[in-house]
């Protein structure tokens, strides 16, 4: 057993709750702009005083309609600014917010609204408000549905007029560190989601202790563009860490035109899953090749690769800092220009990055600030931050968090980041947390002698071969998931005698892939999966990924998949998350045709 603290440097307020910075921003700088608001295609400032006049307005209609302290209070709808505005309503009110993904399914919506009680709920769409009638029925809670794009916000607002602001303030005040905040259902890759409990502890202890590592980013000239869903905890913290913090904020979901919205915005900062950088990169280095300046893409990658790890052992030479310089000018200016042109920063989480990838952007001049935690521990348990950076590793735990490695390799979290517990289901909560506060996070992981944390595995999805062998398929799938034309894989094995693995194609390489290997511009990789020249390019691949592990652990055999996993095919979660149980069951004769 192994362990690792790191101690603390801030103490929650004992008279504080997530509301205070709203009110502390506009009484100190009531002009400054903290949100950047898109309304007909053009942003609009959002001063401090206007958000705080915002929320009130909001929480005051929800106080008429009857929200009461403790009231739980869904809302369904894609990242955009009203979300975090009716978020601050709800805490304003004494509520406790219940996220809902918008991709969520009928049975989902019923679920989470149902166990957790809700007394209203506001969705985006009428599509998503068709979803909520249609389970009216099994949750009789639910007193007021609101359709944000029927002007629902509006209505509310005009719900509150005769409550004084004496009232607002009454109940803003009633909300204590120990309060709960928001239930949070975990996207559920196996069985029912569970509601986890988080406090305005949990969430204020993450947002002191992390953006104190991170003051480059988190600062009244920072700016950030939220593309990530705000049902998921990382982007809720997030968005708890720039308020506190007066970093600009402005909301995107529409992530097909994420790279215009990034020009436009300009971003100092960002924040995604390693799925958007590996995108990022593949990209970047698809339109080279298919450019006609693969070669000096591919050279200028290896020098700043080589820079990167130049910084963790006394600096570059000479030789390596002119290549940079040169290649500075040409490629990663260009790169940086993509992502806006200001970004000097990235966070990452929800997987691991991948080592070459954290080097390849530090060494094209943005850092990816690699971090790990769940929505059990408020997103954030361990953090490379500035000055201490690790790349390969996900840091070292946040100032007041503990880290230990069970004997069986895995890793377990303590500090006020633990959530409450799973609600209404005391027997997952005992599971969970040992009677010594010990969360047991499910994930396996090693930590060196600096007390930075690298994540092996998940626990539960170890592959056991027929020989017995313990296989993580997460490193063999991050590495895959590099080559550009791959678009998401699944290593499987339990009980075979070797590891397999399915394979899907890039949607938007694949077009220019066949161009180049004179395939028709018609065919699907449905017609040309067993194609010997699409398999080749799959098996080097594979070949890359296999150079990290054993000759045991390697994939010995593929197959390409006619379609990309998805959400709507429910082979993914919302974060992107692969649903292992989900793609065995649809795909069940593709891995038995490895096996015959």
């Amino acid at each position: 057993m192994r362990e690792f603290s790191v101690p603390s440097i801030a103490e929650v307020d004992p008279e504080s709750n997530l509301t205070d910075a709203v009110w502390v921003n506009a009484a100190e700088v009531p002009q400054h702009v903290v949100f950047n608001r898109r309304i007909d295609g053009a942003w609009q400032d959002v001063t401090a005083e206007a958000f705080r006049d915002d929320v009130i307005a909001v929480a005051k209609g929800l106080i008429a309609r009857g929200v009461q302290p403790g009231d739980r209070v869904g809302v369904m709808s894609k990242t955009r600014y009203e979300w975090t505005l009716l978020d601050y309503a709800v805490w304003v009110a004494g509520g406790v917010t219940v996220p809902v993904y918008e991709t969520s399914s009928t049975e989902q919506v019923a679920w989470n609204l149902g166990d957790s009680g809700c007394v209203a709920m506001i969705v985006e769409t009428a599509e998503h408000a068709a979803v909520v009638e249609s389970v009216r029925g099994e949750i009789p809670t639910v007193r007021d549905v609101w359709q944000i794009e029927a002007d629902g916000v509006g209505t509310i607002r005009g719900l509150g007029r005769d409550i004084p602001d004496e009232q607002v303030e009454e109940r803003r005040r009633l909300a204590r560190p120990d309060t709960l905040a928001t239930i949070i259902y975990t996207s559920g890759t196996t069985g029912r989601p569970k509601g986890c409990e988080l406090t305005h502890r949990n969430m204020l202890f993450q947002v002191l202790t992390t953006v104190d590592g991170l003051t480059s980013m988190f600062n009244p000239e920072g700016s950030t563009l939220l593309f990530l869903p705000l049902a998921h905890v990382f982007a809720r913290l997030i968005q708890a860490g720039v308020v506190q913090t007066r970093t600009r904020l402005g909301h995107t979901a529409d992530v097909k035109n994420l790279l215009p919205d990034l020009a436009q915005f300009r971003p100092t900062f960002l924040l995604a899953v390693p799925r958007v950088f590996e995108k990022v990169y593949n990209v970047s280095k698809q339109r080279a090749h298919d450019g006609g300046k693969g070669g000096p893409f591919d050279k200028a990658e290896d020098v700043a690769v080589a820079y990167s790890r130049a910084l963790d052992k006394g600096g570059p030479g000479l030789a390596l800092r002119a290549q940079h310089v040169v290649f500075d000018k040409l490629v990663y200016a260009k790169l940086r220009a993509a992502l806006g042109g200001r970004c000097i920063a990235a966070i990452s989480g929800g997987a691991p990055l991948g080592e070459r990838l954290g080097h390849f952007f530090r060494g094209i001049g943005v850092t990816v600030y690699e971090g790990y935690g769940l929505t059990e521990t408020t997103a954030g348990g361990c953090l490379n931050i500035e000055g201490a950076v690790k790349i390969g590793t996900v840091g070292r735990p946040v100032p007041g968090i503990s880290v230990r490695i069970a004997d069986d390799g895995e890793i377990l979290l303590k500090g006020d980041n633990i959530f409450r517990g799973y609600w209404h289901n005391p027997e997952a909560t005992a599971e969970a947390i040992t009677a010594d506060g010990w969360f047991r996070t499910g994930d396996l992981g090693e930590i060196d002698d600096e007390g930075y944390l690298r994540i092996t595995g998940r626990k539960k999805e170890l592959i056991v071969t027929a020989a017995g062998k313990n296989v993580a398929p997460a490193v063999l799938e991050d590495r895959l998931r590099r080559h550009a034309l791959v678009s998401q894989c699944m290593a499987v094995g339990d009980a075979q005698p070797f590891i397999g693995c399915l394979v899907t194609i890039d949607p938007e390489a694949f077009p220019s892939w066949k161009q180049r290997n004179s395939k028709p511009a018609d065919g699907t990789v449905g017609d040309l999966r067993e194609d010997p020249d699409l398999r080749a390019e799959i098996q080097k691949a594979v070949d890359e990924a296999n150079k990290a592990v054993s000759q045991a652990e390697a994939i010995k055999k593929f197959r390409i998949l006619p379609h990309d996993f998805t959400l709507e095919g429910g082979e993914l979660t919302p974060k992107l998350s692969l649903k292992r149980s989900v793609v065995l069951k649809q795909y069940a004769d593709e891995v038995a045709a490895i096996y015959s």
